[in-house]
Parts: C-alpha cells; structure tokens; sequence
C-alpha cells in the first residue's frame, strides 16, 4: 500500500499528461519553503555517526518516495510509474507530507541562504525513513551531495545533512545497487535511445543501471547513440541565462539521436527529457520522448509521450 501524506499530483492526479501550468514564482516558492517542521526528526537519526547507513531493515524497507517539483508540477505519471517499481522491488512507499523543492534552483543560482533554509525544512521531513528515493539524478545529488555543503560551518545540521545523504538514491540506481532487482515485467514495441543526464552520470554513477533494466524489456532495442554523456544543454537555470548556448547544445543532442535511427528517447531526468522534446517538436521531429521509470514499470499504455497531445 502506498500512503500518502500530501495533496501532490501524485497522490491527486490520474496517470495522464497535464498542461504546462503558469510560470512558477521560485523566490515565492523559496519564502515558502522557510519552515521548519514540527516532531518529524527520528532519534536514530540524531544519534547515529556522520555517514552510516542503516543495514537493510527486516521487513519491507520504509521509503519515501520524493516526487520533485518537475514530476508533480509536469509529468506524474513518471511519480506513479516510481511508486509501482518501487512496491514490485518490496518497498513500503509514502509521499511524505513536507517534502519541499530540493533548492537546486536557488542553489545553482548562488543562493546559498534560501537552499539552506529549504534544506532545513527538507532534511526533518525525510529523516524518519530508511531510504529517500527520487526519480531524478538532479534533485537526488542536490540532497546526497550539496546537502552537506550548504551546512560546511553548522557542525549539527552538516552530520544531518550527511545521514539523510548517505540514504538518499535515484529509482533506478536505487532498484539496481540496494534492492537487487535484475528484471522488469514490461513490455515496450521499438528502438530506444537512452541519454545520460550529468547529475546522474558525474555525481552519482548512473550508466550501467538503467540499461541493465532495459535490457529485460520484453520487444526493447536499445541503439545507442554517440555523446550519449555529452550536456543537452538544459542545466537548470543554464538554459535561460545562455539560451543560445543552450540551443546549440540541444540542437546537437538531437542529431545525434536522429541518427540512431531510434523511434524513442529516454533519460532519467525530467529537466532533460522537457528540454530535448521540445527542441525535436520544434524542428518535426516523430520521435517520441519519455522517462525511463515509464517505460520500466510498464505505464506507457497510459499516458502520451512527454510533448504530444492527449488522447480523446
């Protein structure tokens, strides 16, 4: 069973695209974020040594699910197609109530000040489970890798910082590394191209896992094309402070998947896959766009491809 503490799309939405939905106000979202939430901090969390992570637990393991801001906001059925993956690999999944944006935004742009107070509201959110899984590489390295950072002079929430981190996993490395899941039951009909999105690759190691799992996708072909590592061009707020730049990148990206002769994409970021399928919608492109976690659990029945219409 899945509970679910938050009113997100996830929890709310059926499994169908959304329209894009008005441009979001993020230093009102950051004001927002600024609290800190009551009785949510578990003691083992308190007490345990900067690092260590917790063996297995007996049972079904306790994860939260966190959703990110792009899945909730853009595209939930990539949040439903994470809590059925999730659930068949034995996990107990919850959408915790006071899950917040990671901060990545704020952080990427240099301020330092609000992601650490968005932090501080996040970290006791998540705390009490035993592990904290993302469908993204972006907003999992923001809290395993600059969560820590942000705290370099506060002795107490840097230990903190480095707990939650020490259990805080992308979905598909998270099924692969931890829950040893070597097969999927899916099926997908066509040639697929996969892209690595840089967080995922250069911050926490993702290559080999979701192509493993691809692999055992019933009537999949994976053709994979050259620069597979190479940026998209999208990089956050990146792609509006250098949108030439970005442009280029991007138009790059899509040659390369143009001669892969694939009829789809797939990446495990969202920010990417948004960027890349309206680069090929503007340029005509038939090739169809979507999150790996949909493809893996099954869903793509279900829902359009990132950018195209919905049915009916």
């Amino acid at each position: 069973m899945v509970s679910v503490e938050r009113p997100c799309a996830v929890a709310a939405a059926g499994p169908a695209s959304r329209s894009l939905p008005t441009p979001i106000d993020h230093r009102k979202l950051f004001r927002e974020c600024k609290r800190d939430p009551a009785g949510m901090t578990a003691r083992a969390f308190k007490t345990a040594p900067p690092g260590y992570i917790l063996p297995m637990p007996e049972g079904k393991p306790r994860v939260a699910l966190f959703v990110t801001c792009l899945v909730d906001l853009f595209r939930p059925t990539v949040g439903f197609a994470a809590l059925r993956l999730l659930e068949r690999a034995g996990c107990a999944v919850e959408v915790p109530r006071n899950q917040t944006c990671c901060g990545q935004p704020a952080y990427n742009s240099g301020d330092r000040g609000d992601a650490a107070d968005i932090a501080r509201a996040l970290i006791p959110a998540l705390e009490p489970y035993d592990y904290v899984v993302a469908p993204s590489g972006s907003c999992a390295g923001m809290i395993r890798e600059h969560f820590p950072a942000l705290f370099a002079d506060d002795p107490e929430w840097k230990a903190r910082a480095e707990r939650l981190g020490s259990r805080t996993f992308e979905l598909v490395s998270f099924l692969v590394d931890v829950m040893g899941v070597e097969r999927v039951e899916a099926r997908y009909d066509g040639t697929v191209t996969y892209h690595d999105s840089c967080s995922g690759l250069r911050e926490l190691g993702i290559k080999s896992q979701p192509r493993a799992l691809l692999a055992t996708v019933a009537g999949l072909r994976l053709a994979e094309m050259e620069e597979c590592e190479v940026c998209c061009g999208f990089g956050g707020t990146f792609c509006v402070k250098y949108p030439d730049i970005s442009v280029r990148m991007v138009s790059d990206k899509v040659e390369r998947i143009a001669a892969t002769g694939a009829d789809t994409l797939l990446a495990g970021d969202l920010g990417c896959l948004l960027n890349i399928a309206g680069r090929l919608a503007r340029l005509g492109s038939e090739v169809k766009v979507r999150h790996v976690a949909e493809v893996l659990a099954g869903v793509t029945a279900e829902v359009p491809p990132i950018g195209a219409a919905r049915r009916g």
